[in-house]
Parts: C-alpha cells; structure tokens; sequence
C-alpha cells in the first residue's frame, strides 16, 4: 500500500480487504494458541451446569445460519424429547458443537445437507454433527484431531481455519472423560461425535 497501491483505485479495496482478512485469521490463530497453550498445562476451567441439548445446538445453528443459508444448505436437527440434560460447561460444550457445525459448513458443497442429532446411550449422550461434504480419507481418521493438521490445507487457509480447533475440542471433550471420532468416507461426507454425560436421577439411570 505504502509502495504506491494506496493510489491504486482498481486494487486498493482489494488489497485492503486481503490486510482485513489476514488480520483477522491472525487473531482467530493467536486465541487458539492461547486456548491451547492454557488446556495444555492444565489451567482449563470447566464447571458443571445442567445444559438443554436443543437450545445449544440452536444457539450454534444460529451463528452459522446466515453462511448455510448463503451455500444453500438445508441444516436439521433431531433431539428426542425425553433426552435429560447434558452435565457440562456451556462454554466448552458450544465450543465443540460449534467448531464441528463449522467445519461442516465449510466442507459441504452447496445444496447439501447437515444434520445434527444426540441420543442417549445409557448415562452418556452421543452429539453428532453430520454432513454430505467432501469426506475424509481413513488414514486421516486420527491424524485430524492433532494440532495444526489439515486434510485440505489450501481450502483451510482460505477459509480462516487455524487447523487448531479440532485439537481444542478433542481436549475439551476428553475433559469430560468423553471421546470424540469421526466415521468418514470420502466423497460420502462426514459424521463428527462425541460423547458428554447426562445429568440423570440415579433412581432413573439404566
């Protein structure tokens, strides 16, 4: 811009615009370093709330309504109506939740489909957040949720991804002394879950 682009009225919004951007991307990837760096040495705060599955997922499907909606992707959601409430930290549940929403969103062509659902498994709840993207190859399975890695580093890039927020959500969920995985093909789309406990009256738990 200095060197002679500021004067350049075909290019310097672009340019400007390519300054925001990066900028941008640049405090989304100093956060999750910090994020990470604090879970990492043990300083990760999670409190114990009763959490209503249907309104997290809606409060996450809501700050990604406007980028679906611009692809043309049709987003569902399928809770069963007696689940009990989730037994974690809000925060860290939307964290998790909303990385995989957003993942799906940026992996998935437009008109395709997302779906998120959780059912129970005896004291556990299985969330899922399943798409018909672009898939993953098996011998990524494991490798996606390390720092830093990426299936598709270019489509990543372009899209902001700090390749850290999956890392984040395995250590989040893995707080909880739940798990999380992918079953995934290529081509065929993806499925991300994970497990979170259910607050349930020990005089109803199976």
């Amino acid at each position: 811009m200095l060197a002679g682009a500021l004067e350049d009225e075909r290019n310097n919004r672009k340019f400007v615009e390519i300054i925001r951007d990066q900028s941008l991307r640049l405090a989304r990837l100093t956060d999750d370093l910090l994020k990470l760096a604090r879970i990492e040495a043990g300083k990760l705060e999670l409190e114990s709330h009763l959490v209503a599955a249907d309104a997290l997922i809606e409060s996450c499907v809501e700050a990604t309504r406007m980028e679906a909606h611009r692809k043309q992707l049709v987003v569902s959601v399928e809770i069963p109506t007696d689940l009990p409430p989730l037994d974690g930290d809000q925060n860290g549940l939307r964290e998790v939740l909303q990385n995989l929403l957003d993942n799906a969103v940026h992996y998935t062509p437009p008109g395709g489909y997302i779906t998120l659902r959780a059912e129970r498994r005896e004291h556990l709840a299985i969330v899922s957040v399943e798409d018909t993207g672009i898939g993953i190859p098996q011998a990524e399975h494991d490798r996606i949720f390390e720092r830093f890695y990426r299936v598709d580093a270019a489509r990543s890039r372009e899209g902001g991804g700090t390749g850290l927020g999956l890392s984040i959500a395995r250590h989040i969920v893995e707080a909880y002394g739940g798990r999380i995985w992918v079953e995934s093909e290529v081509g065929a789309g993806s499925a991300f879950r994970f497990t979170v406990p259910l607050r349930v009256p020990s005089e109803f738990a199976l």
